[in-house]
């Protein structure tokens, strides 16, 4: 006597291909609920004061401000089940660094280095209310247009300048052409540059043609200077190593669709046994202040570890820009912590900071090339750190003195 109900592997083939379908297709639906279920989550995350830090000049927080998990879904997983049916990572995301950043229309902006599993870099723009959590990228990448072939494109600067042109300065990757067969490391770097009134469209123009053979963290003036446009630069004999250059140079533009500037003349130079020994360069716009025009830039000194990049400041003339009045010794911001841990260790770069409306800076700095982390101050706090921090002492007997003249002031100060 046959069974009333039919046992699965009885049932007819198509009718059990249904089945497997419509298993599939629940288990597909329920890994993408739960992939944006977590992903909306981690989105929200607040971000407070890190409670282990308090030097008084900046504030650090407890997470990074974007990271790789902060990319959508749509570009990252394939959402059909029929070409995906595991609900993979298709295209993933290694890293999320070195952001430019921007104030606009009554949010914070970065424009972020953001590298695929290929080790590509493109650039994508997330924005948040406050500048510390919540940050959220905008539906598409940057669509950048290009001249010749860049194999990769990073670290963009972003200039509001008083032209009434918004302009990105990036460096512009390719192969060295002139390498030797198998030679797949030698490679030239030059200023890309861009400008646009929306941040959607985006006019490419050429690249900067400086005296130099290859330049990187080359930075647009937000002001004209003498009536031409002024660029902060970083002259280079190679691709990585700055050789007989280096050194945050200062040179000049007539006319910025066509990218040609004339000398260079070098403002911060490296120095001997210093936080700047190796190289160094100018990282986000400077800020203009009552004092004058703020900078931070980065610094690099070899060790046993490798190369160790740390940010600090320097004061310029709002009279002319080139001319540096304050220039306090030692780092502003270096590694710290879990900062110290990523793709490129011992790493903080930076290319971007805000000024709000109420005075607040918000600096942005990318940690060991792999994420991107925020701390905050304030105008007022950075002229005062710039402008009363000594300057470097070159020498250990120096920079003793610097030591006992603090503590010997401090001693004197409590016995009143």
């Amino acid at each position: 006597m046959k069974s009333k109900s039919t046992s699965k592997k009885n049932r007819p083939a198509p009718q059990r291909a249904i089945q497997s379908i419509r298993s599939t297709d629940r288990a597909f639906t329920a890994r993408v609920k739960k992939v944006r279920s977590a992903h909306e989550a981690f989105l929200k995350r607040r971000n407070p004061v890190a409670p282990s830090w308090d030097n008084g000049v900046f504030e650090r927080f407890a997470y990074p401000v974007i990271t790789d998990r902060h990319a959508p879904i749509e570009w990252r997983y394939d959402l059909n089940p029929q070409t995906n049916p595991f609900f993979m990572e298709r295209l993933g995301i290694n890293a999320t660094l070195n952001p430019g950043a921007f104030y606009w229309n009554g949010k914070v902006h970065l424009v972020v280095r953001t590298e695929g599993c290929d080790r590509k870099s493109f650039f994508a723009i997330a924005e948040s209310p406050n500048g510390i959590d919540n940050f959220r990228f905008w539906d598409e990448p940057v669509d950048l247009p290009e001249l010749a072939p860049e194999t990769n494109v990073y670290d963009m600067r972003v200039t509001f300048h008083e032209d009434g042109w918004i302009y990105g300065v990036f460096c512009a990757e390719a192969k060295d052409p002139q390498a030797a067969p198998g030679d797949l490391s030698s490679a030239v770097a030059q200023a890309g540059m861009v400008r646009t009134k929306n941040f959607k469209k985006w006019e490419r123009l050429p690249n900067l043609k400086t005296p130099a053979s290859q330049q990187r963290n080359v930075v647009l003036h937000p002001e004209f200077v003498r009536g031409k446009y002024a660029f902060y630069t970083r002259p280079m004999d190679g691709f990585i190593d700055v050789g007989s250059g280096g050194g945050i140079g200062w040179t000049l533009c007539d006319d910025i669709t066509t990218g040609v500037t004339g000398p260079e003349t070098i403002i911060d130079s490296r120095a001997y046994h210093t936080i700047k020994e190796t190289k160094n360069g100018q990282g986000p716009v400077p800020i203009k202040t009552p004092r004058g025009w703020l900078h931070l830039a980065h610094g690099v000194r070899g060790c046993a570890a490798g190369l160790r990049y740390v940010l600090y400041l320097f004061l310029t003339s709002l009279e002319d820009p080139a001319q540096v009045i304050a220039r306090p010794g030692g780092y502003f911001l270096a590694p710290y912590e879990g900062e110290r841990i990523g793709d490129v260790s011992n790493v903080t770069f930076s290319n971007g900071w805000v000024e709000l409306p109420d005075g607040t800076v918000l600096i942005y700095y990318g940690g060991s090339d792999t994420r991107c982390y925020v701390a905050r101050s304030s105008v007022a706090k950075l002229l005062d750190w710039c402008l009363n921090t000594p300057e470097e002492a070159y020498t250990t007997r120096r920079s003793v003195d610097q030591r006992l003249a603090l503590i010997r002031a401090n001693k004197n100060f409590l016995k009143q």
